[in-house]
């Protein structure tokens, strides 16, 4: 075998990828069929559940996401009347997004879901593996963004 080949099954960032995507789907099915959300507005939304009051670049920035998915997801709220824009009083020129009631309800019915489901997928894993891995995932995403300066 070739070693410039890579072996998918022991590269980290494939790793990353499929280990995201199915506990993003698995995540998923607790807002998609009953709230009609996307992966990327439910990011959105629950950023702004944990930390409202903040600019779209801001939730594309905590989330990591492409700003135009950002775009796209916030549109979408908007038009369903679960974000609303507001002018910052700080910077006239900047658009603050905030959960409106019907948004907030949404969150504060999901998010006990979505820990429960976490609660589950961790289960059988102590609490030195889930504090290792927490540890090493924000590590890897401080040298991520490092390198990307």
């Amino acid at each position: 075998m070739n070693a410039d080949r890579l072996n998918l099954e022991d590269y980290l960032p494939y790793r990353l990828s499929v280990a995201s995507n199915r506990v993003s789907r698995l995540i998923a099915k607790l807002y998609q069929d009953r709230f009609g959300l996307t992966i990327w507005q439910w990011r959105a939304l629950a950023i702004l559940g944990a930390q409202g009051g903040i600019t779209a670049g801001e939730v594309a920035s905590r989330a990591a996401m492409d700003k135009m998915a950002v775009s796209r997801a916030v549109s979408g709220l908007l038009s369903r009347g679960l974000v609303v824009r507001e002018a910052s009083a700080d910077d006239g020129r900047a658009r603050l997004l905030k959960l409106t009631k019907t948004g907030s309800d949404i969150y504060d019915e999901i998010a006990p879901l979505a820990r429960e489901q976490e609660q589950h997928l961790l289960d059988g894993f102590t609490a030195a593996d889930i504090d290792a891995a927490v540890k090493f995932l924000r590590a890897l995403e401080d040298r991520a963004a490092s390198l990307a300066e």
